[in-house]
C-alpha cells in the first residue's frame, strides 16, 4: 500500500505563482511514474503533468505547457509542481498520483493508469 500526501495549495492572485508537493510513503519500490491531475466540481479529472521516475522525462497538458513545471526528488519520493502565471481557470483541487505498471508509458495521461492517489490540495486563483 502506498500513501500520497499533497501540500502547498492555497489562494493566489492571477499572474502569481505557487508550488505544491506530494510525498509518497509505504511500498514505493517499483515506482515508474508520478503525475498531477486537477478537478473542479462536476468536471472530469484532468491531466496536468507527469514525470518518469528513472529518467525524469516530463509531460504536460497543452493548457499548462510553458507555465507549469513538474520535478521529482527520487531520494525523498517526492514530486513537485511549480505553477507560474496562474489563471483563474487553474482553480481546482490538485491530486497527486503514482503509477507502478509498465503500461504507464502509454497511458500516463489517463486517471485509470494510476492506482494510488493523494487526498488533494486546493488551489484557488483569484481575478
Amino acid at each position: 500500500q502506498v500513501q500520497l500526501v499533497e501540500s502547498g495549495g492555497g489562494l493566489v492572485q492571477a499572474g502569481g505563482s505557487l508550488r505544491i508537493s506530494c510525498a509518497a510513503s509505504g511500498r514505493t519500490f517499483g515506482l515508474i511514474g508520478m503525475a498531477w491531475f486537477r478537478q473542479t466540481p462536476g468536471e472530469e479529472r484532468e491531466f496536468v503533468a507527469a514525470i518518469s521516475w528513472s529518467a525524469g522525462r516530463t509531460y504536460y497538458s497543452d493548457s499548462v505547457k510553458g507555465r507549469f513545471t513538474i520535478s521529482r526528488d527520487n531520494a525523498k519520493n517526492t514530486v513537485y509542481l511549480q505553477m507560474n502565471s496562474l489563471k483563474p481557470e487553474d482553480t481546482a483541487v490538485y491530486y497527486c498520483a503514482a503509477g507502478y505498471a509498465v503500461t504507464w508509458y502509454s497511458t500516463r495521461t489517463h486517471p485509470g493508469a494510476y492506482n494510488y492517489w493523494g487526498q488533494g490540495t486546493q488551489v484557488t486563483v483569484s481575478s
